[in-house]
């Protein structure tokens, strides 16, 4: 169980926040001059390689140089992430067979677009029409992948399928929320208007209803804030078939960077959705939500029951295994009970995922503050920054110049067993990940900002 710090604060890790940028910066040009023809996925022996399966993490690597800038003002790091997205991240606006829009063109365009309201870069009138075109494009692309169910509810097919509903996708709907924030819609058959709101909160409540247990009612015989890593759907008729899992241990288990995903998702979605008018709400889901307040609800008991679980089934560190069903689990003895082991001979970490749950409790926490509900805020912003004082420690942030990952002991899929392992070694570990580092600095950043009293660290553009 996660042993939360509570005289931790945000400005308490302002050093180590400046440590992780100092680690970053080489790492970002190391990479760049690789001249990777395909995009950067994870690290074997330290050095960046591609794994093809679906193009989603490009966008991380220019991202990290976006947010390089953002810590530090160091213009190289901007040109870079600029000169990027424009020469190399188009074709991912209009690709039609993924799920991960948000992954990579919020990313991307979407923090460039939000440097330019900051007044961190100088406004460009057509820069800024280049940044929201791709914006309003990436939303309505993703927005396209559709499955309708019965009763108003419907889902963002995966790649795998029109069968298959990922648990990652509420963090990537980032690209939904902004490409409505700037006033997009759909346009679809016979000129339909497809409302680009609804369909994140469909594809919302869908998730929340298959893909994560709530200990109760159809959950009764489950733990509460479980989650499954993909629901498959009859595609016939909509009907739910069974849970699945396609890089974790089983459908009957919690892949832990799909619980992340989730985690994250959640509590951040809360935060654009409050900036909504109540208007935007009103008849939007007949049958589903009734109101503004009924949607943030539900977002927070999903928010709040994964969580707990996160809380309750790490280490004490923070620093999470790959799944929390992996069989070798077993064998370790009351490993909730000490701090995470990368070397051990059983079952691999996943930092990666640490880095994006830390973010979700961090932003719970602050949700919670802001409505003066401080016994909660306080316990969830202290376990993000918890989490995240780990992180941003050895043996996790590499300051290896030899090593091109920033965030070390992450996993990509052990059942493929396309995790690289070192000899001697009987597990992976050592390695890294493309969305490892760009979350460990988002992570990094968000924080930084809150220690100097800059603006909160947002997906979307505020006005």
């Amino acid at each position: 169980m996660l042993k939360i710090n509570k005289n931790i604060t945000a400005k308490a890790l302002l050093k180590d926040c400046e440590n992780v940028f100092s680690a970053a910066g080489p790492k970002i040009k190391s990479i760049l001059k690789s001249n990777l023809k395909e995009t950067p996925v994870f690290t074997i022996k330290g050095k960046y390689t591609q794994r093809g399966w679906t193009e989603w993490t490009q966008g991380f690597q220019y991202g990290c140089a976006i947010l390089q800038y953002d810590a530090t003002n160091e213009p190289e790091y901007l040109k870079i992430g600029r000169d990027n997205t424009l020469h190399n991240m188009a074709h991912h606006i209009s690709h039609i067979g993924v799920h991960d829009h948000g992954f990579n063109n919020t990313s991307t365009y979407g923090n460039l677009l939000r440097l330019m309201h900051e007044k961190r870069i100088p406004y460009n009138e057509w820069e800024k029409n280049f940044y929201e075109l791709a914006l309003k494009i990436t939303g309505a692309v993703q927005a396209s992948r559709w499955m309708s169910l019965p009763n108003n509810l419907g889902y963002i097919t995966s790649f795998n399928g029109k069968h298959s509903l990922f648990s990652d996708t509420i963090r990537s709907c980032r690209a939904l929320a902004v490409s409505h924030q700037l006033g997009h819609i759909l346009m679809s058959e016979q000129d339909e208007k497809v409302n680009l709101l609804k369909r994140l909160l469909q594809h919302a409540e869908t998730t929340a209803r298959f893909n994560v247990y709530f200990g109760k009612n159809r959950d009764a015989y489950d733990v509460p804030g479980r989650v499954v890593h993909e629901s498959v759907f009859n595609t016939a008729n909509g009907v739910y078939r069974c849970p699945s899992s396609q890089q974790g241990y089983s459908p009957f288990t919690t892949w832990t960077r799909g619980h992340a995903w989730i985690l994250a998702g959640y509590p951040e979605q809360i935060e654009f959705l409050e900036t909504l008018s109540e208007k935007e709400f009103s008849n939007i889901l007949p049958g589903v939500f009734k109101n503004k307040k009924q949607v943030i609800d539900r977002f927070l008991e999903v928010a709040e029951v994964t969580a707990e679980f996160y809380i309750r089934e790490t280490p004490i560190d923070g620093i999470p295994y790959w799944d929390t069903g992996a069989p070798g689990l077993s064998r370790l003895g009351k490993y909730l009970e000490r701090p995470a082991d990368p070397y051990n001979k059983e079952e691999p970490v996943d930092s990666s995922a640490a880095a994006i749950a830390a973010q979700g409790l961090i932003r719970l926490g602050q949700y919670f503050n802001d409505k003066k509900q401080v016994a909660k805020g306080s316990r969830y912003l202290k376990a993000g920054l918890t989490v995240a004082k780990t992180l941003f420690q050895e043996p996790y942030l590499s300051f290896d110049p030899n090593h091109q990952g920033l965030l070390l002991h992450s996993v990509y899929h052990r059942p493929n067993g396309w995790d690289y392992i070192h000899k001697g070694q009987k597990v992976p570990n050592g390695e890294a990940c493309m969305w490892g580092d760009y979350h460990l600095m988002e992570l990094a950043l968000l924080i930084a900002r809150m220690s100097n009293q800059q603006p909160y660290y947002q997906f979307f553009v505020c006005k």
